[in-house]
């Protein structure tokens, strides 16, 4: 087997490096000392930055201006992003418009995925539900009435919601069918209200009441919602993969440099061990990303159905990243908690990604669930 990455997916990655080499994760104020949002908006320079590198388009057909790569390469750029803290929606914007491509109709795809690409239209998903734990479908209805769609229901957590041009809202009817709503800014029937992460950026909370959207801006294709559920759950593994190795650095540089009785703490057996566990912790990520990350991208069969490979990998980030960042905490002492050093903000965003699309707790049933269904010979 080649486990290795391949030339295109290797290119977007050092793509992404150059593109964040020069972002400050403490460019904004800090969430510790802010009330309220930390910005009104995301980083809008460094998305820029992103479009002209074609990177806002890594999954989107040539057609469409893109490079016709897949998850993995997506997977490859969020991990870089996060290192670095970046305030853009490319996860979010990036899952949505593949989902549009995948299963939406011509017209949306003619209106919406050449200008996602080129950084012009912003998507964003409500994928969070009510609580996290709970599928995120289950929150809205969708029903049918005179040929159009109109959808009740309440999503919490939205990120990028004041900002995105089109919000993609999964929905269920009352057949039981999921249905991807593509909702646009402005919308009648929705009200926003805002809601703050712990990593201080804005969220918001959808409200949908009575919205009414045209046939065209929803799509029923079986199985859309399931897809984009999955790549967004693999992204978010690959931002707390990127966040976990940048924070085990920081810990291995201060550590080696900070003295106590005469010797540096990284010399200490104590101080060694727990670093070399959150380095295993950190592998078991890594291989459990790529692993859900190569189902996504190849379609190819396994004993359980892709969700379950994803359902591993965000229980292992999820758990992963939360013990990476206490022991980071712990091994910095009082200084990873000067707010004037970066560490508090990996923090902050290492809480805000272990719950994004659920904890842990809500992957294990999951897991669970399909073990039962697809029991293992």
């Amino acid at each position: 087997m080649d486990f290795t990455f391949t030339e295109e997916q290797q290119a977007a990655a050092e793509a992404a490096q150059g593109v964040f080499a020069g972002v400050a994760p403490d460019a904004v104020p800090s969430p510790a000392l802010t009330r309220g949002a930390v910005a009104e908006t995301y980083d809008h320079a460094l998305w820029a930055r992103l479009a002209d590198a074609d990177l806002l388009s890594l999954l989107l057909d040539a057609e469409y201006g893109g490079a016709g790569l897949d998850a993995i390469a997506l997977c490859l750029v969020l991990r870089e992003s996060a290192r670095v803290l970046a305030r853009v929606p490319l996860l979010e914007s990036s899952a949505a418009a593949a989902a549009v491509q995948a299963y939406g109709g011509d017209e949306a795809k003619a209106a919406l995925l050449a200008r996602a690409g080129r950084g012009e239209t912003v998507l964003t998903v409500a994928a969070h539900g009510r609580t996290g734990h709970d599928p995120a479908e289950l929150a809205v209805t969708a029903r049918r009435e005179d040929g159009d769609w109109v959808l009740d229901g309440v999503q919490t957590a939205v990120p990028w919601a004041y900002d995105a041009d089109v919000t993609v809202v999964p929905a269920h009817t009352g057949t039981g069918r999921s249905v991807l709503a593509l909702v646009p800014r402005g919308q009648q029937g929705v009200v926003l209200a805002e809601q703050f992460s712990t990593s201080g950026e804005r969220l918001a909370e959808l409200r949908l009441e009575s919205a009414r959207l045209a046939a065209r801006d929803v799509i029923d294709a079986d199985g859309a919602w399931d897809w984009l559920r999955d790549l967004l759950a693999t992204g978010t593994c690959a931002l707390a993969l990127g966040l976990g190795e940048r924070v085990l650095r920081m810990t291995g540089e201060y550590t080696s440099k900070r003295e106590q009785f005469g010797f540096p703490l990284a010399t200490f057996q104590a101080v060694a061990v727990q670093a070399a566990d959150r380095y295993i912790d950190l592998r078991a990520m890594e291989a459990t990303l790529w692993q859900a990350a190569w189902r996504i991208a190849s379609g190819a069969p396994g004993a359980l159905p892709a969700a379950g490979d994803v359902a591993v990998a965000k229980i292992w980030a999820a758990e992963g990243v939360r013990r990476v960042v206490q022991t980071a905490q712990h091994l910095h002492g009082g200084f990873g908690a000067d707010v004037d050093y970066p560490l508090h903000r990996y923090h902050a965003w290492a809480k805000h990604l272990e719950l994004s699309l659920g904890p842990a707790a809500a992957h294990e049933e999951t897991l669970g669930d399909l073990l039962a269904t697809h029991p293992l010979a």
